[in-house]
This record gives structure tokens, sequence and C-alpha cells, in this order.
């Protein structure tokens, strides 16, 4: 049971969505024990309020792990990781906007990305108070109320986000090309780079290159009977090998192997064995 919801309006500038899972009733049996859950250039903070903590693992060798805890913040990323769903959990959480990461965790999403942090080593002993307080609540909607409270009593008197990266974000939402959105912008080059990976994570190349990504992800959910060529073209890839080495390198798998396991959610990938997943 996933419950997603629109923030209230105090967190809006923040917070892209709210969502609660409980996967432990009503489940029909797990046939994979990992998936890859694949980028989408957002930020993350989840609470696991189950007995199983968020597990990784480095790549298909990799038998044990490493555990993240309870409470972890996802940094924005350009690529797939590898978790462990084995057992069915519980969890609250977030997706945050681009500028959020510095109001709410004293580090910027640059500082933040391509790995998963603790909450503790940001927030110190107030994560375990906020995960003690979530634990305590006795359904989905409590939960998610509680969490809007946790992160509105986190943000100080607010700035917006820099206008320059205001605009760029939108710009690229539309498909605009990075040199044209730095020009428009009116700083050089490298000093619109440090503002936007300041607040998204990513540079405004690789954040592009995801959104391409997740469009053709997009494309997939809405027609899988589509040919490959007409998805890449229509994400905006110059060809299908482009299309093809980006979609290996984003998602860990390939176009076919995509289609073939046919993931509920388009960014969470079970993996039903790994010698099948490159054929």
């Amino acid at each position: 049971m996933l419950i997603p919801r629109p923030p209230r309006p105090a967190l809006r500038p923040f917070v892209t969505r709210l969502w609660a899972a409980d996967e432990r009733t009503g489940q029909a049996p797990v046939s994979s024990a990992q998936e890859h859950v694949l980028p989408t250039g957002a930020m993350h903070l989840v609470f696991r309020l189950s007995d199983q903590p968020l597990r990784l693992f480095d790549d298909a060798e990799d038998r044990h792990g490493r555990s993240m805890g309870r409470a972890v913040v996802g940094g924005a990323r350009s690529n797939f990781y590898r978790r462990d769903i084995s057992t069915p959990t519980c969890s609250v959480g977030a997706q945050l906007r681009p500028g959020a990461a510095e109001l709410l965790f004293g580090a910027t999403a640059y500082e933040l990305s391509q790995r998963h942090t603790g909450l503790g080593d940001l927030w110190g002993r107030f994560a375990n108070i906020a995960h003690e307080q979530l634990l305590e609540a006795g359904d989905p909607e409590q939960r998610l109320a509680i969490l809007e409270s946790l992160l509105a009593s986190r943000l100080p008197v607010v700035r917006g986000l820099h206008p320059a990266v205001a605009h760029a974000i939108e710009k690229f939402d539309a498909s605009a090309s990075v040199d044209a959105v730095v020009r428009r912008s009116g700083y050089s080059h490298r000093h619109f780079i440090a503002l936007f990976r300041r607040a998204v994570g990513l540079s405004p190349k690789l954040y592009c290159r995801v959104l391409r990504f997740q469009r053709a992800l997009g494309r997939v959910a809405l027609d899988r009977t589509a040919s490959w060529a007409a998805i890449a073209l229509e994400a905006g890839y110059s060809d299908q090998a482009h299309f093809h080495r980006d979609f290996v390198e984003f998602a860990g798998v390939t176009p076919t192997a995509y289609r073939r396991i046919a993931p509920a959610s388009p960014s969470h990938v079970p993996l039903p064995g790994a010698g099948r997943l490159f054929s």
C-alpha cells in the first residue's frame, strides 16, 4: 500500500511530495531479493518504520551488503543503486526540491549527491526523536502529518531558490539545451554550474541526461509495444545506440531486459536473476 500526498502549501517550495508505504499486509510473496533503484535527479528523505533497515549492495557478487540505518537521506544520483527487498517494509518519506538540502540538512545538495547519508549525521539526536515520533503514529495519515511537522520545524526563515537555478530547472523540464540556458543566465559557465550543483546535487548536463532517461521510462510505461527507436527519438536521444548506452548506465539493465521485467514502479527494477539481465 502506497499513499502519496502533496505537501501543505508552506512546504511546497521545498518538498515535491510526501508518501507513506506499508508492504507488510496484503502483499504477494516477494519473488526477488534485490532491485535496482533508478536515478530520478531528485533527493529523498526516508524513515524505515519496520525492523529491516535500508541495506545496499555494491554489485551482484556482494552477498552481505551494508546497512544504512532506518533514517536516510538519498542524494540526487546519476546511477542506479542496488537494495534489499527480501523483507516487506513500512516507510514514510519525502521527495525534496532543489535548494532544500541546505535548509533542512545544513549541507549542499552536491555534498549529499551520489550517495546515502544517515540522517543522524545531519540532524544528530533529533533524527532519533523524529524516528520515535513516527513509530508511535497509528496509521499512514498520522505519519504523513508528523513528517510534515518535522520538516516544517527544521526550516529557518527561508530564502527562495536562486532565480538562475529556478529558471534553469523550468527550461530543462521543457528540454532546453544547457548552453542556451547558461547564456541566458548572465553568469559564466563555471559560476552557473557551481550554483546549480549546490542546489540540485548534479551538474546541469548530468541532470538533463537523467531527465531525458526518465522521459524514456515514462514513454515505456505508457506503451509497452512502442519500438525502442521511437522511444529514443521522442525522449530526445540522437540515435538508438546513444539511448541504449544511457539506459544501461542509469538502469543497470538493457532496455529489452527492463521491458521483460515490466516493473510495477518505473524506477524500481526487481532482479529476478543476474545472469539474464544483460541478454
